[in-house]
């Protein structure tokens, strides 16, 4: 539900290329984490908070083979402009068409001010 709230208002190959891109990304970065169990983890949690803070490793913790949850970096504080300082890059040309004005349209809604995704 809150994919589709975010891309509401967006052409639909604009909203097709998103998503593309967010899945992509996510398979990346699950090919490149590490696995480790529920026991190893509960029995190093501190040396892997520690590896995941300094190093920025990432952990896929499995319970009976099975992927559970992903223990990884919070993401920095970003503001907008550079949250999507590559999006150029990625957008097929018929993408870009809509993207002009869908950021203008949506621009008007948008806070200046970068918030913090963990903050409750």
């Amino acid at each position: 539900m809150a994919s589709l709230a975010l891309h509401r208002g967006r052409s639909p190959r604009l909203r097709r290329h998103l998503e593309l891109h967010k899945i992509r990304r996510h398979l990346n970065l699950l090919i490149a984490m590490q696995k480790i169990t529920a026991t190893e983890l509960a029995r190093n949690l501190r040396a892997v908070l520690d590896r995941v803070r300094e190093s920025g490793e990432a952990y896929i913790v499995e319970r009976g083979g099975q992927p559970v949850v992903q223990v990884s970096p919070t993401p920095g504080e970003q503001n907008a402009e550079q949250a999507l300082a590559d999006l150029y890059r990625t957008l097929p040309p018929e993408a870009a068409e809509g993207w002009l004005e869908d950021a203008r349209r949506g621009g008007r809604a948008l806070d200046d001010e970068p918030r913090d995704p963990w903050a409750s």
